[in-house]
């Protein structure tokens, strides 16, 4: 386990404490955390590529809609 020493703000020191679980050490509260806030901010990054093409503009959005419709018509 890798060891580092990192300064963190009053406010964040304290926001660690609170949220710490019973009996959990700081640095646990603190991995724990980090932890948490990453993955819930890994949903949220741009896509690598840049869609282009032709087509409507809701294709992406009606898919389904549109692939029914090209079932249901053979």
């Amino acid at each position: 386990m890798a060891r580092r020493t990192v300064s963190l703000p009053d406010n964040t020191e304290a926001l660690v404490r609170r949220m710490a679980h019973e009996g959990e050490s700081f640095s646990a509260a603190v991995a724990r955390l980090i932890e948490a806030g990453a993955k819930s901010l890994a949903g949220r990054r741009s896509a690598s590529y840049v869609g282009a093409g032709e087509g409507p503009e809701e294709l992406g959005r009606k898919t389904e809609t549109y692939l029914e419709e090209l079932v249901s018509s053979r």
